[in-house]
């Protein structure tokens, strides 16, 4: 390891952190508040042992890659090389096309203000009411976007400071499951995360605030690069309204699964009867209740089967969103350090 010392990886993660996140966002920010000294001293754990390893958890961003509909095509425009007049230098540029959502592809994070809620449903017919929008912290719809075309004002993926902590690593298609992957429509419940806690070397620890908690489903097998069969953003097994109020109680400061939503999303048929705990008039549950209650961060398309075929049960994960100012969410590269948990 770069690392021996404890003392050194915490003055250098504080150092950074300081640097990269000095701006004010305070009002802004939900559980990234918590992330500091304690988390870094739990992160210096995990960095300093000789045997940690680091594990990526982002997939390969590619055009061919399993694309969000919701967020426009992805299609990377790669120029030819282009000599520097007067130099000896070339150099080479690639483009997005313009109806590209990058944020939304791929590995990535939301800003808190990417959901909003209003106090009246909307039946989809005419012009929705946007009158009474709300987003985390109380801010109003003006506040955070005062034009239809305007970036956000408030609560961007900007005013994230660099996620430095602890992951505490859920499999529950493992200890649940029994090595079977979830099936669209079904939840992890709160019993779920406790009987996994308590089968695994993190009973005596728990959940702590300030730690990211990542769930492994294994939804993920229907992610493939080329998307040949397009089946996984279809549908997706996700986490119930009891789990994220429980997750949200233990102050996490993200959560993020092996799937495209953190929500579930099935036919009618599918859903399990956890479905029941969700508030009327609200499509998103785990999405609505993260962002705009508990200022949560929804972590999504998070590569974990190496973590899980390693038994990595607690890392230090380190997350940087980039800083586009008014994005609702960035793409990310978060990577994983730590020891196996095995024998």
């Amino acid at each position: 390891m770069i690392f021996k010392s404890q003392t050194h990886i915490i003055i250098t993660l504080y150092f950074i952190s300081s640097i990269i996140s000095a701006d004010n966002f305070d009002d802004q920010r939900g559980m990234t508040k918590l992330l500091g000294i304690e988390t870094y001293k739990r992160c210096a754990q995990q960095m300093s042992d000789p045997n940690a390893k680091v594990y990526e958890l982002s997939y390969e961003r590619t055009s061919s890659m399993p694309l969000s509909p919701f967020a426009g095509e992805y299609k990377p425009k790669f120029l030819p090389e282009i000599p520097w007049a007067g130099s000896r230098q070339v150099f080479t540029m690639d483009v997005l096309n313009e109806d590209v959502n990058d944020g939304n592809q791929g590995t990535q994070m939301d800003a808190l203000g990417h959901f909003g809620y209003t106090d009246e449903v909307w039946d989809g017919n005419g012009e929705a009411d946007l009158s009474s929008l709300k987003y985390f912290g109380d801010f109003d719809g003006k506040e955070v976007k005062p034009k239809p075309d305007s970036p956000l004002n408030k609560l961007g993926i900007e005013t994230v400071p660099p996620i430095i902590t602890t992951a505490v690593f859920l499999d529950v298609r493992k200890h649940i499951f029994d090595g079977r992957a979830m099936k669209a429509g079904e939840y992890v419940t709160v019993k779920h995360v406790k009987d996994t806690i308590n089968k695994t070397k993190l009973k005596d620890r728990g959940i702590l605030p300030g730690d990211v908690v990542l769930i492994n489903t294994g939804w993920s097998d229907n992610y493939q690069d080329p998307d040949e069969l397009g089946l996984y953003y279809t549908k997706a097994p996700g986490v119930s309204y009891n789990l994220v109020k429980y997750l949200s109680n233990k102050k996490v400061v993200g959560v993020g699964l092996d799937t495209w939503g953190v929500d579930t999303f099935a036919d009618e048929s599918e859903y399990g009867p956890e479905r029941s705990q969700n508030p009327k008039g609200i499509a998103n549950p785990a999405h609505h209740y993260f962002l705009t209650q508990s200022g949560v961060h929804t972590l999504e398309n998070f590569k974990l089967k190496e973590l899980a075929s390693d038994n990595v049960e607690l890392s230090c994960v380190i997350i940087l969103p980039l800083m586009t100012k008014g994005s609702s969410a960035s793409p990310i590269r978060p990577v994983a350090i730590g020891v196996s948990s095995q024998g």
